[in-house]
């Protein structure tokens, strides 16, 4: 029987305080959209970081993001719940096409474009194959102990980014750690739709306790509203047209490589959060991914990659609508259509959002393990224990190969380890079976 492209929805019977809302499901409205604008602020801070990093306009970068979430739906026919937010895998590559200090706008980002748009183009071609010839060959090349590993190393490798990030004052780190818990509390203390807004919520008490301490008591650097009130309430940001040469595309394109196996840690921590087989869905996602990152790099935005951030969330609230993450889009689209909304969410001091990504990385470490745990993958086999073991340091050290002026990364190096190992081990152990 021919399967209907677009999910079938029904309203959430269940009890809210006890149990996950499936993919399929949906909430009233009014809890729709808390839940998306959670979402929203869990993408934030690293889709504004990224673009920031290579010179692009964060505004422009944000609206992409929030039309790409939606065609990822689309496409996807609402059967994956994800958010396409900004890639931090393309960084190493453009600042190495365009040469860029890291001091205001890239003035040599059309070369980037040009090589985002081709990654994009070959990533859709992977995505439409696997719709055409299945999920097995990657299935067989990325089993669960390949794929909790690279979710386990996609939490840990961005940990020492975020403790830094907290660590420039004193009062920053107690912040932080007044942010955690908030949460966590929220998390275990609350019940009903509180407990499953636990980070939003979270985020706006601490926010709330940061102006106390520092706007009214002066005990730390006061959040300044100064870009808010001059910022004007509608403004479309400025476009840029990519410019196609063999060097960057020979830089940029192999990224694509990374995307595909950050996206694929991404599926199969929410296959095991969710309970559910959404690898028929795994070519589409790839398509979605490959196409929103090309129409991003043909106006001027940033690759694409499916976000760990709100992975996370998931993993938090147990709330897994795809309804919800185009509510997400819609927000993310009115941040990049309204600069005094974008000022506003930009007073969010560093060491919140650096508190709220302890939370959400730590989640996203631990549905690694649960992969492992669900597949019950045995450790006291050497083999199994030398494919997570390398990998994991690897990727939490952020060791990176570099292939010329090409930067694999920590999470893409520890990646490529993990399925190296892998293939060469079992095959070694399937060899022995064999001849003895």
């Amino acid at each position: 029987m021919k399967q209907n492209w677009f999910n079938t929805w029904q309203k959430f019977q269940g009890d809210l305080e006890e149990t996950p809302v499936g993919m399929n499901e949906y909430l009233p409205l009014g809890q729709s959209l808390f839940l998306g604008a959670q979402h929203a602020f869990a993408m934030f801070g690293a889709t504004i970081l990224a673009p920031l990093l290579m010179g692009f306009d964060p505004s422009l970068t944000m609206l992409i993001t929030g039309i790409g979430t939606i065609l990822f739906f689309l496409i996807t026919g609402g059967h994956v719940p994800s958010y396409l937010g900004s890639s931090f895998a393309f960084i190493g590559a453009v600042v190495a096409v365009t040469g860029y200090s890291g001091v205001g706008a890239n003035q040599h980002i059309g070369l980037a474009l040009g090589g985002i748009v081709v990654c994009g183009l070959l990533y859709s071609l992977v995505g439409f194959i696997v719709t055409r010839v299945g999920t097995r060959w990657i299935e067989n090349l990325l089993p669960p102990i390949v794929t909790g590993t690279i979710v386990m190393i996609i939490g840990l490798n961005l940990a020492p980014v975020t403790i830094k990030s907290v660590a420039s004052s004193t009062f920053d780190t107690w912040m932080a750690l007044i942010t955690v818990i908030c949460i966590s509390s929220l998390a275990v203390f609350t019940k009903g739709m509180l407990k499953r807004l636990l980070l939003l919520v979270g985020l706006i008490v601490s926010y709330g306790i940061y102006f106390v301490l520092t706007n009214v008591l002066h005990l730390g650097k006061a959040i300044d509203f100064s870009s808010v009130e001059q910022a004007s309430w509608f403004g479309f940001p400025t476009l840029h047209a990519p410019i196609f040469t063999m060097h960057a595309t020979l830089l940029i394109a192999p990224v694509v490589i990374i995307l595909i196996a950050e996206n694929l840690g991404h599926f199969k921590a929410v296959s095991a959060m969710t309970n559910q087989d959404i690898s028929p869905y795994m070519g589409r996602a790839f398509l979605a991914d490959g196409l929103c990152t090309t129409l991003s790099g043909c106006v001027g935005g940033t690759g694409m990659t499916t976000y760990a951030e709100n992975i996370g969330v998931m993993a938090a609230t147990k709330i897994y609508s795809t309804i919800v993450f185009v509510i997400a889009g819609v927000f993310a689209i009115a941040l990049g259509l309204s600069p005094k909304f974008g000022a506003l969410i930009s007073t969010i001091p560093i060491a919140i959002l650096g508190g709220t990504s302890i939370v959400v990385f730590g989640l996203i470490t631990i549905s690694g393990i649960r992969i492992w745990l669900n597949h019950k993958i045995d450790f006291s086999q050497n083999h199994n224990l030398f494919i997570a073991a390398i990998p994991i340091i690897m990727g939490t050290g952020n060791y990176s190969i570099h292939l010329g002026s090409f930067d694999l990364g920590g999470i893409g190096t520890a990646t490529f380890i993990t399925i190296f190992l892998n293939v060469l081990l079992n095959k070694t152990i399937n060899h022995s079976k064999v001849t003895i």
